[in-house]
């Protein structure tokens, strides 16, 4: 039969480490690049389901285990550290293989194999040890998802493709587990890699892709000069990005918002069953409120982002300005929703207010955060063209030592100073974000010129 051979050939190409592409991403259709972010959203859902699903259990893991109160803390510590190393290390396999779908799929099964071993382990500091490998494989998602989406969205199409993500990514992980889904649709699904074959004839002003690149790379005319140096792979190249100030301050304010984010997840399980008597899994529903804020605000920047950047370069007269990317939808988010759920959170603890008042306050706060990663990752994306995994490791890796040291030090503050003086210290770091972000909406342009791009 003559569609015996296009089927064999489909299937053995989909088993390649590295197959040909011999299309642009960027032309693929609608609904295939639909189901490209659905399979960039389980991949990356791993890491927020495994932290999120964990802490309701930690009580019953420090009595379980008989551990000590500090190593049940470092196990979601350094779950977050080791969250903000992995992708540097995937991220430069990424960029320098010029690979994608072999390390989701590769990641995912590391994942599920750490996910078995913690089922399994019954010592506190090898549970440590699984937590960690488990980061490692969940984290893949975070870094090289972007790089995808950098691959296959031209600039004013990004926002609505990283909303898209979080949309899906952030409800899931709050709610249940899809990782072995996301493994098997993601291998076959996601595109392989960035090296383009073909020409597209398509305007590349602003969206200046790995894919663009090595597409000209390839077709760039032989010269008689010294041949280029042999690159090779270096797992700190995301690292050193961080060098660049509009990098570097991007990914403190988005860190900010983050860790903040996490220590109040971190504190949630002892408050609730110290005030309100809850059980774990009484404890594991109040987590839904997160994912409904990250829901809610998902939807509002799918409506508002790339309209927003639009509506500001026409203003330009359509010059192009990444700054545009952090548009309106961030102030409200940083000096309002942010700081009123981390308030709302703490005082009603504190004053042992009925519990959905914390509830609501947690779901504000995952409000605010959601829009302010969103518009920060589109943001990091489109201010390095073509580095889309290595400035989304970068960043990445802020965020999780921000979230790792708020979280091993949120506990201690609640026993010290108690809720309510512990969320003032946390929004008065979002202010601290804010200001960042307002700094880098005014200066941005001039810091990118400084540092070249």
């Amino acid at each position: 039969m003559p569609s015996e051979p296009k089927i064999k050939k489909a299937i053995k190409s989909k088993l390649l480490l590295r197959p040909s592409v011999d299309s642009d991403p960027r032309l693929l259709g609608s609904r295939k690049k639909g189901i490209v972010l659905i399979c960039l959203a389980l991949c990356a859902c791993t890491a927020g389901l495994s932290s999120t699903i964990y802490f309701p259990g930690l009580p019953n893991i420090t009595s379980d285990l008989h551990a000590p109160p500090i190593a049940t803390t470092l196990t979601a510590a350094l779950f977050a550290l080791a969250m903000g190393i992995a992708p540097m290390f995937w991220a430069s396999l990424s960029d320098f293989y010029q690979v994608r779908r072999v390390l989701f799929l590769f990641s995912m099964i590391i994942f599920a194999a750490a996910s078995i071993g913690c089922a399994f382990i019954n010592n506190i500091w090898g549970l440590v040890v699984l937590r960690c490998v488990q980061s490692c494989g969940s984290s893949c998602g975070q870094s090289v998802g972007a790089g995808v989406i950098a691959d296959c969205y031209p600039t004013e199409k990004r926002g609505t493709a990283f909303d898209s993500k979080f949309d899906l990514e952030l409800p899931v992980s709050q709610a249940s587990n899809v990782s072995a889904l996301s493994s098997s649709t993601g291998s076959i699904t996601i595109p392989q890699d960035t090296d383009d074959k073909t020409g597209s004839g398509l305007n590349k002003t602003g969206i200046e892709g790995s894919t663009v690149i090595q597409h000209e790379k390839k077709n760039a005319p032989e010269t008689s000069g010294p041949k280029e140096a042999k690159k090779s792979i270096n797992p700190i190249a995301p690292f050193l990005l961080l060098r660049h100030p509009f990098i570097l301050i991007a990914s403190l304010a988005s860190g900010i918002a983050f860790g903040s984010m996490f220590a109040v997840e971190t504190i949630i399980p002892d408050l609730y069953e110290t005030h309100y008597g809850f059980t774990s899994w009484k404890t594991g529903l109040s987590y839904l409120s997160g994912g409904i804020g990250n829901l809610l605000s998902a939807i509002v920047s799918a409506k508002t982002s790339d309209r927003l950047l639009l509506r500001a370069r026409e203003r330009r007269g359509g010059k192009e300005v990444v700054e545009d990317r952090l548009s309106i939808t961030l102030w409200p988010s940083f000096f309002f929703f942010m700081p009123f759920g981390i308030l709302l959170y703490g005082w009603t603890i504190e004053r042992n207010f009925v519990v959905w008042a914390p509830i609501i306050g947690f779901g504000c706060l995952n409000f605010g955060m959601n829009l302010i990663m969103t518009s920060t990752s589109a943001y990091l994306v489109d201010g390095l063209s073509g580095q889309g995994a290595s400035v989304t490791a970068a960043a990445n890796f802020v965020r999780m030592v921000i979230a790792c040291i708020l979280s091993i030090a949120a506990n201690p503050m609640v026993t010290s100073i108690g809720p309510g003086y512990t969320s003032v210290f946390l929004t008065c770091l979002c202010f601290l974000g804010a200001l960042l972000l307002l700094l880098l909406k005014l200066q941005g342009e001039k810091m990118r010129h400084w540092s070249g791009y």
